[in-house]
């Protein structure tokens, strides 16, 4: 079976799990014996090794630049649909795919997606984030609404002006809470099923316990809505504690969390360190007394509570959007309030003074994460490729 897959950013090029999934997706499809090929934008990451895989193709624009979604004139919305929706017809042309599988397309043209539906082409889609949602809006042509003149304006601009996204594919969420906000912005979303991110085998590989030594780990993008800053802010009440961040992303925000940090006399038991190779990250679970997830906003899954539970640390979390789907207070983790650095530094403390307590977690959380193992994720994005081949 030959399959396109299309997206807007693409390992090594990348800032998360949904782009690192949808490599682990092409991966497992090739696997089994289909041809692959990725189409992407031809964006890259600084520092960053430009070395490709065989079948990956930087070719599509992207409306996204250095952390936003910069104002574009018509003129210059459409140029990108145009060189987009050429660069498309292109790879069906010279690939001729039996079925094209959509992967992190925030801030990508829209458009696309409607072009392989009017072909009657067979698709699938992965939904990692509420690209749904915000997507219409950082589309710098679709957001233009074009009203009652669309029909006339597609004519002359000779790409899509509207976008059927609920008949353009069988769509699989990270979540339920993924899939719920999606229904509020799409309707007619009918072929839906939840698809839960797969955890790394790696990560699925017990250490052994750890006496407290007050060694916190908070990996993360770096992004405000991550909560991170709650975490400094309950590190300067924990004078014990040392805190280490593992994350890429915005540098903007990574100079706030050091001022904060600086202010409140933490500075030097704070540290933010580069994204690493996963078998580097699972070290760096294994060296940490317990994992924050802090975040603020409503996640669409959360792999880190995932990771460090089947590493076996203990869990202190907020539990928004789709990690509420399996984290489990006083079960698996320990849930607090967003923002609330008092309430953190709290559950901290519990976990440091109590032994058994943390042997209880880590004994949950070893239950809850090979669920989610990868060799079953695999399974299922071949499976559900192949129902549509």
């Amino acid at each position: 079976m030959r399959i396109l897959t299309v997206g807007n950013m693409y390992p090594p090029h990348h800032q998360g799990g949904y782009e690192q999934d949808w490599a682990a997706g092409v991966s497992a499809l090739r696997g089994a014996g289909h041809e692959v090929e990725v189409l992407v934008s031809d964006h890259r990451e600084s520092g960053v090794a430009d070395i490709d895989e065989p079948g990956v193709f930087r070719d599509l624009r992207w409306y996204w630049h250095e952390h936003d979604f910069p104002r574009r004139s018509l003129r210059e919305c459409l140029a990108i649909e145009r060189h987009n929706a050429a660069v498309l017809s292109e790879r069906i042309r010279a690939l001729a795919p039996d079925v094209v599988s959509w992967w992190p397309l925030g801030g990508m043209s829209i458009g696309l997606v409607e072009q392989v539906r009017r072909r009657g082409l067979a698709a699938l889609g992965v939904v990692y984030d509420d690209w749904m949602v915000y997507g219409p809006r950082v589309d710098g042509w679709q957001r233009r609404r074009f009203g009652p003149v669309a029909p006339l304006v597609e004519r002359f601009a000779r790409v899509p002006t509207t976008v059927d996204v609920a008949g353009a594919a069988r769509w699989l969420f990270a979540s339920e809470s993924v899939r719920s906000a999606a229904r509020g912005s799409v309707p007619g979303l009918a072929d839906t099923d939840l698809f839960a991110p797969g955890v790394d085998d790696l990560f699925l590989e017990p250490a052994a316990p750890r006496d407290w030594s007050w060694q916190l780990l908070a990996p993360g993008r770096l992004d405000p809505r991550k909560g991170l800053m709650t975490a400094v802010e309950a590190l300067a009440l924990l004078p014990h504690a040392r805190l280490t961040v593992i994350g890429g992303g915005d540098d903007r925000h990574a100079g706030e969390l050091r001022a904060r940090a600086a202010e409140l006399g933490a500075a030097e038991r704070f540290e933010i360190q580069s994204p690493r190779p996963r078998p580097d990250l699972a070290r760096a679970y294994a060296a940490a007394d317990a994992v924050i997830f802090p975040v603020e906003w409503a996640e669409p899954f959360g792999l880190v509570p995932l990771e460090a539970m089947g590493v076996g640390r203990p869990v202190v979390a907020t539990g928004r959007g789709g990690s509420s789907e399996f984290l489990s207070d006083e079960q698996n983790c320990l849930l607090f309030e967003p923002r609330n650095a008092r309430a953190l530094a709290d559950a901290l403390e519990r976990l440091a003074n109590d032994a058994a307590l943390r042997e209880r977690l880590r004994s949950a959380g070893f239950a809850t994460a090979p669920a989610y193992a990868r060799s079953r994720w695999n399974e299922r994005v071949v499976a559900e490729h192949e129902a549509l081949g």
